[in-house]
């Protein structure tokens, strides 16, 4: 079965950063396309940065300079770094396949604090 782990979140100041790590386990394929994705409370999960099979990333535009996906050379573990982080950047963050699958980790709560 295929499994999302994450973990690195926390409570932060702004300006602080965090680095998320997700764990994909029970793949067929190695080095699948992933992606992180967020839920800021009261609102929609919605895309944050995805990293092809060859390694090629895109960040949304809103966070491009402030975050970084990458992913463990020949693992299924891939990282999200966050500098700079804002008040706005609050939420809990999920990792998934690119295009993401119904099948969701717990996700790992970030707390920005002003």
């Amino acid at each position: 079965q295929v499994q999302f782990v994450e973990s690195g979140g926390g409570l932060v100041q702004a300006g602080e950063s965090l680095r998320l790590s997700c764990v994909l386990s029970g793949s067929t394929l190695s080095r699948p396309a992933m992606a992180w994705y967020r839920q800021p409370p009261g609102k929609q999960r919605e895309f944050v940065a995805r990293i092809s099979i060859t390694g090629v990333t895109q960040v949304s535009n809103s966070l491009r300079g402030r975050f970084t996906i990458s992913r463990d050379s020949d693992t299924n573990i891939v990282h999200l770094q966050m500098d700079s982080l804002k008040p706005e950047d609050t939420g809990v963050y999920f990792c998934n396949r690119y295009p993401s699958t119904s099948n969701w980790g717990q996700g790992t709560q970030v707390t920005v604090s002003s």
